[in-house]
This record gives C-alpha cells, sequence and structure tokens, in this order.
C-alpha cells in the first residue's frame, strides 16, 4: 500500500467523528509529544562534556543561578544564552549581579566579558603641547597698498594713450599719456616770463623787486602741482619755449588692469585714467569660522596651496583679521600679506590654506620662533632681532608679545590638560565623560562633567574637572551613558536622573564635615546678593569662594546614599562657580548664578545646609585658668577609654571613681563670661549624672554604653571649652557599635583603639578626624 493510500485511510478514519475518532486524535497526539521529547533529549545527551575548569562546569558544580545574557542598550532582553539583540542586533553581555557597593551616582560595573563586547577603550588624561589647525579657503587679492592710479592733473584733451588695454606690464617712469592742456601752457609761459624778467634785471628778483614774491620759484612750484617732473620743468626753462602738451609716467611698476579713457577724451583735473597693481605682493583673503577664531592670531604663518600649481606651497602672514562677523556665513576674513616674486599668484584665485597653532595653558598659542622678537604692528612680515623701526611704514617695531604671541618656554605649566575628542559626549561648554577605576577589581566607570576649553585637533583642552594620568573611556562611552540612563541615573541625556532629591530628617554628618559647610553657605548668600546687585567683579569673586569651599568639603566623610548624592551635586556646583569665576559677560554670570541657585537647591533640600551650619558648636569665651581645671578631666576620660579597649573592666571603674571628685573641684567662678558659665552648669550636670552611672555600672557592657554618653559630653566640651593649648583630640567613630548605631569616643592622637569592642575588633573605626572648636 503506498504512503499516499496510507495517509488517506487515516484521514478518512480521524474525520469520522464519534468515540473512536476522538481517541485515535489523542493517541496520535501522545505519540508525536513522546517522539519530540525523546529526539531532543538524545540530541543534548549526545553533546560533548565541558572541559574541566570551564564556566559551564563551574555553573554545574557550584549553587548559583545561571548565567544570565542581556543587552546594553535594552537591559530589558534577556537571555540564557548568549546572542544578538533582537531589538538593536548587539551582541549581548553577560549580566552582573549588581550587588557591588557603588562610589558615585554614575557609576557602572561590568564583567570582563562584557567590556570586551562594548569594546571600551581608555587613554589617560594628559598635559602636552597640542597642534590646532584652521582650514580656510579663500581667494587672491590684489594688495590696496601697492595700487596707484594715473589720473588727470589739469584739465585737457587725451592725444595719445601708450598702453592701449589692461593687463600690460610697465615699468616705473614708462610713459603712459600725452595730454593737451591750454592751463599747462600758460603755467609754462609763466615761467619763462618769470625767468627772462630776472635775466633782464643782471640779477635774480629780490623780495622788494616783486612785491613779496620768488616769481620763479613759484611758477616752478605751480608747474610741479600739475604734475610735471623736475626733469620736465628743466626741460621747459632750457628750452625757454612752452609746449601745449605734457607726457604722465608710470609712478610705479606693475600691470595695468583699468583703462577708464579713450584716445580724444576730455578730461578734467582729477579724472581717473589708469589703474595699476603691483603684483610683487598680493593678499589672500579667507574665511575663518567664528569656532576657529581662538586660534587665529595676528603674524601667524599660513601656508596654502592653489589649483593652478598642485602640490607648491605658499606662504604668508596674517596682517588683519577683520573686527566684524558675517552674520549669514558666520565667518571672519582674515587677511595674509603673500610675497609674489614670480607673479605666480594671479588675483581671483581660489586657495585652500592652514594655520598650525601650538596650544598652551588657557588656551594661548606658543610660538617659539617668535622669542625675542621685535614685529611692525602694520607689517607682520618685518621681524627683526631687535628694536627699530619698519622699513615699509616707517613705525616703530613692537615686541611680539604686545601682538598676541607667547613665547614662552617649553615647561609642565604650561602645558595644557587634554583629552581626545571621542572622550567627550559635549553639552555645551561642558561634556560628560567615564572615568575608569583602574584599582577596581571588575571593569568600573564613573561619569564625571567637566568643563571643556576650546578644541585643538584631535584633542580638547580640559579647563576644569580632571586630573593627569586619569583614564577617561575613548570608546564605548556612549554605550556606557546609555546604560546609566536605563538605570534612572544622571547621564548626558537626563542630567538630573529620574528622581528628584526627598528633603527628610536632618542628615547626621561629621563634626570636620558640618564646620566646612559655613564658608559654602556665605559664598551662597554672597553669590545671591552680587547677582540682585548686578555686580560682575563680587559675583566672580563669590563664586570663587564657592569654589574653594566646594574643594575644602571631602565627601568620604559620608556615608551611602547621602555621600553619592553630595559627590554629584558637588560636582555640578564646583563646575558653576568655576565657569562663574571666569565669566566675561554679565550674562553670561547671571546664567550661571541661576544654574549654581537650582543646584544648591537641589543639594539643600537633602542636606538643609543652613541647619546643618547651626548645629556647629561655637568656641565660647573661656579663660585659660578654666581650661587647665578640665584637663585632669580630659586625663581620665582617656583612661577609661585605653582601659576598655584593652578589655579591662576593673581598671576602667577605677578610673571612674575619679570623675565626680574632679568635677566636684572645678571653680565655675573662673568663668567669667554669661554664656559661657551657663553652658558649664548645663554640662556639670550632664557629666555628674554620668559619673554615677559610671560608678554603678555592674560589668564591662555597661561600662561601655555610659563611656558612649561620656564621649558625646567630651566632644562638646573639646568644643565649645577646650582643654587648653597644646592639648589634641581626635574623634574616631565606630559604624558596628551597639548594633550597627555607631558610636564616636576621643582619643590623644588617631591610632585607633575601639573602646567599645576592646581585643576582639581593636581598630574598627569608619573615619578618624581632628576636631576643635570654631573660632
Amino acid at each position: 500500500m503506498s504512503p499516499s493510500t496510507k495517509m488517506g485511510r487515516m484521514k478518512q478514519v480521524l474525520t469520522a467523528g464519534g468515540h473512536w475518532g476522538h481517541l485515535l486524535r489523542l493517541v496520535v497526539v501522545f505519540l508525536l509529544g513522546y517522539f519530540v521529547h525523546h529526539f531532543w533529549a538524545g540530541s543534548e545527551s549526545a553533546a560533548p562534556a565541558a572541559p574541566a575548569g570551564s564556566s559551564e562546569q563551574k555553573a554545574e558544580e557550584g549553587e548559583s543561578k545561571p548565567q544570565i545574557w542581556t543587552c546594553s542598550m535594552h537591559p530589558q532582553i534577556q537571555q540564557p544564552k548568549p546572542g544578538k539583540c533582537p531589538l538593536c542586533g548587539m551582541d549581548l553581555i553577560p549580566l552582573t549581579s549588581g550587588g557591588k557597593k557603588r562610589t558615585a551616582l554614575r557609576q557602572l560595573i561590568v564583567s570582563p566579558e562584557a567590556r570586551a563586547l562594548m569594546n571600551i577603550q581608555v587613554s589617560p588624561v594628559e598635559r602636552k603641547f597640542v597642534e590646532a589647525e584652521v582650514r580656510m579657503v579663500g581667494k587672491v587679492d590684489y594688495d590696496e597698498t601697492r595700487l596707484r592710479y594715473i589720473t588727470a592733473w589739469v584739465s585737457g584733451r587725451l592725444d595719445r594713450l601708450y598702453v592701449d588695454y589692461t593687463g600690460v606690464q610697465v615699468q616705473k617712469g614708462d610713459h603712459m599719456v600725452y595730454i593737451y592742456s591750454e592751463e599747462l601752457y600758460a603755467a609754462q609761459q609763466e615761467l619763462i616770463e618769470a625767468i627772462k624778467t630776472a635775466r633782464k634785471r643782471g640779477k635774480p628778483s629780490t623780495f622788494f623787486d616783486t612785491g613779496g614774491v620768488d616769481l620763479v620759484a613759484s611758477s616752478r612750484e605751480k608747474l610741479r602741482l600739475l604734475g610735471l617732473t623736475d626733469e620736465q620743468i628743466a626741460e621747459i626753462e632750457k628750452r625757454v619755449r612752452p609746449s601745449d602738451h605734457m607726457t604722465i609716467y608710470a609712478p610705479i611698476g606693475g600691470i595695468v588692469i583699468e583703462k577708464l579713457r579713450q584716445e580724444g577724451d576730455r578730461v578734467r583735473v582729477g579724472d581717473r585714467i589708469y589703474t595699476i597693481a603691483d603684483l610683487t605682493q598680493v593678499w589672500v583673503k579667507m574665511d575663518a569660522y567664528e569656532s576657529d577664531l581662538v586660534w587665529v592670531r595676528y603674524g601667524q604663518k599660513v601656508v596654502f596651496e592653489t589649483e593652478a600649481y598642485p602640490g607648491e606651497a605658499f606662504e604668508g602672514r596674517i596682517a588683519f583679521i577683520d573686527p566684524v562677523l558675517d552674520d549669514r556665513t558666520r565667518t571672519v576674513k582674515v587677511r595674509v600679506n603673500v610675497p609674489n616674486p614670480d607673479l605666480k599668484l594671479k588675483p581671483e584665485m581660489f586657495v585652500r590654506g592652514t594655520v598650525r597653532a601650538r596650544v598652551a595653558t588657557g588656551g594661548r598659542v606658543v610660538d617659539p620662533e617668535m622669542a625675542g622678537k621685535w614685529m611692525c604692528p602694520m607689517h607682520p612680515e618685518v621681524v627683526e632681532d631687535g628694536p627699530g623701526v619698519c622699513h615699509v611704514c616707517q613705525m616703530p617695531l613692537v615686541r611680539a608679545e604686545t601682538l598676541g604671541f607667547t613665547t614662552v618656554e617649553e615647561s609642565e605649566e604650561i602645558k595644557p590638560l587634554v583629552i581626545p575628542v571621542t572622550a567627550a559626549l559635549v553639552t555645551g561648554t561642558r561634556a560628560i565623560v567615564y572615568v575608569e577605576d583602574p584599582n577596581a577589581d571588575e571593569p568600573t566607570f564613573e561619569g564625571r562633567e567637566i568643563v571643556l576649553g576650546p578644541r585643538a585637533g584631535d584633542y580638547y583642552i580640559v579647563r576644569h574637572g580632571l586630573q593627569e594620568g586619569e583614564l577617561v573611556v575613548t570608546n564605548g562611552n556612549f554605550k556606557i551613558d546609555s546604560e546609566i540612563q536605563i538605570q534612572a541615573r544622571p547621564s548626558m541625556m537626563t542630567p538630573e536622573g529620574s528622581a528628584e532629591v526627598a528633603e527628610g530628617e536632618l542628615i547626621d554628618v561629621p563634626f570636620s564635615f558640618r564646620r566646612r559647610l559655613k564658608p559654602l553657605l556665605e559664598a551662597y548668600h554672597a553669590i545671591v546678593a552680587a547677582e540682585q546687585e548686578e555686580d560682575l567683579p563680587s559675583l566672580r569673586q563669590a563664586f570663587r569662594s564657592a569654589g574653594d569651599a566646594l574643594a575644602g568639603l571631602d565627601a568620604d566623610a559620608l556615608e551611602g546614599e547621602d555621600k553619592l548624592l553630595w559627590k554629584e551635586l558637588a560636582m555640578l556646583l564646583g563646575n558653576d562657580a568655576f565657569e562663574g569665576s571666569e565669566a566675561k559677560t554679565w550674562k553670561e554670570a547671571k546664567r550661571l548664578a541661576e544654574r549654581f541657585r537650582k543646584n544648591w537647591n537641589r543639594l539643600d533640600a537633602h542636606f538643609r545646609v543652613a541647619q546643618q551650619v547651626e548645629q556647629v558648636p561655637k568656641r565660647l569665651n573661656v579663660p585659660e585658668s578654666f581650661q587647665k581645671q578640665l584637663v585632669p578631666l580630659w586625663q581620665t576620660y582617656v583612661a577609661i577609654g585605653e582601659a576598655l579597649a584593652k578589655d579591662d573592666a576593673q581598671a576602667a571603674q577605677q578610673a571612674a571613681q575619679k570623675l565626680m571628685p574632679i568635677l566636684d573641684g572645678i571653680d565655675m567662678k573662673l568663668l567669667s563670661d554669661q554664656k559661657a558659665h551657663m553652658a558649664w552648669m548645663k554640662e556639670l550636670e550632664n557629666l555628674k549624672t554620668i559619673a554615677e552611672s559610671l560608678g554603678a555600672a555592674k560589668d564591662i557592657k555597661d561600662l561601655r554604653g555610659q563611656f558612649a554618653s561620656l564621649s558625646s559630653e567630651m566632644q562638646v566640651l573639646a568644643i565649645q571649652f577646650g582643654f587648653g593649648k597644646g592639648v589634641t583630640v581626635y574623634l574616631h567613630h565606630c559604624p558596628m557599635a551597639f548594633g550597627g548605631k555607631g558610636a564616636a569616643w576621643l582619643q590623644p592622637d588617631d591610632d585607633t583603639r575601639n573602646p567599645y569592642y576592646g581585643e576582639s575588633m581593636l581598630k574598627c573605626a569608619d573615619r578618624v578626624e581632628k576636631i576643635g572648636a570654631e573660632p
């Protein structure tokens, strides 16, 4: 029976309906499922075993969860094995557990495999001279200072034009025009008559003979003003006969570029006949974009090429930078003086030029060749080794430094801090960069907002926010930023993240941190006041003060999310302060002040800076005689702490017994200041209560609990009253004491000896700080 016949009969049975048809359907489905299951099971059992030590074997041996693979751009995609993202086609990367402690809000930790798949590359932040290359286009033009015009000095008729067409090259002194003039004839006749009169008298005419006028000299001057040369005037005197024609000669050598009259034309005084251009030096006018103007300086060398002479480089120096920007093209005209002895450069030729500027700190342009040179402020090609005058215009030469050149010698101080262009995710005058932590166990990258300077070739100058030697991501930074953005944390596209800073209870911060908040608060008030008064110098100074105050606040003194949030907001405020301190205009300064206030409001909503400052104890007016009475109290306190650190309850109890007699022996009459007197009475009552509790303590646990209360009181005494000159006090803090609540104590040194855990955890302390009173 053929297969088709069998299939036909099976279909008839299955479609016959009734009880048997339904039963056969169930049997067929069961058999198909059984066959598929055993097929796949067999193929899996036939797969080769993983080699010893492989990740697969380790996963099987351990009890950890199987590896999950995700997409760096679409983290919602999670698959049990490697492959491609179904949304964007990128390679999937291993998903990390994310259990590691973050040190910044913009931080991302990936596995080494993920780093390789993301193709993350880093480069160090360097100090080095970089070269900015400014490309410009333009065309050759006449040198306006080398144009001469042949005009009619007298009214008359053009009887002969010796140059018949434009483009003819002439030399200085070549005859150009033969002109007929009645006025010229009369002037010559006057000279001849004056000479005849003088000769008839046998002597030169005197001042009185001619009514006070030298007629001969006056006639000569009149002819000279009509355009005759000294040689032509001498010829008239020799000939003793006037002429009704005059020849006009070329004042310079060059090319006749305009012929404005024809033979036979009548001309009046001042009418232009020819224009002559000296092409042995030309101007090249180029267009520089406004973003490139920072690198363009007077006197810089420009190298350019033309279509007519491919491969041949021409050079010139910038002589003029147009002070007006073309608002249509956003360019500025830059004029270059170029020698053209071979006349290869023709007016209207298109050129492509390049200016290379060596950049130093602050965006200054360095030119070692100009060190110690003197230059003409009108003709940059005139450069001399010493002072003098320009041989072209006779102006005094000036030092090259006064014309914008920086000629200091190479040193580390003037080398700019630079990063590759690809490292910066530019957001205006600022940029986001991702910095790798070289000490982390796994690839760890932290986002940072920095202030950029101008671009110089393949580099950006860094004005603020990075240190030399740090590693910035130059490839893969967009992937990192996208991942951080998806996690709703601050990134390039969402600078504030997705969550607002929430207000809560007053945060307990270390004393040293709280004490340094006051200068920051004062700087903020100064910024607000200067902004209201529209006082630019005061506003810049207030920004500088804010920057100094932020630099003196160490975020490492904080813990947890408080530390991460402070680092983020302090970074933003620091950038605002830096830019504001260098603001050139009121508009720019006001914009930065508004931005500073916005970031300040976010910081103040969480940390409540004003309230933190109010919590800082003030130094009271305490005489030295009273402070000396507190020294035995301080020494007894230290003895109790040392005994507890050694787990010696008996020694601690014995030292505690001395507290009450010491307190009773303190003479409060030495406190003449009423405020200090009242404060001591309050603290004395608390101290006596604690001393009684210490004396009644039954075991070391009770002693340690009361010692924590005594430490709080002693901290107030150290800050408000002091223990006298030469007594140093360090505050130590243990975060694990009393079931994780944490507790502090005082020591005369910074070598931690924990009184709450003793020998079991003698060095347990998360922070140590030197405390003192605010003056």
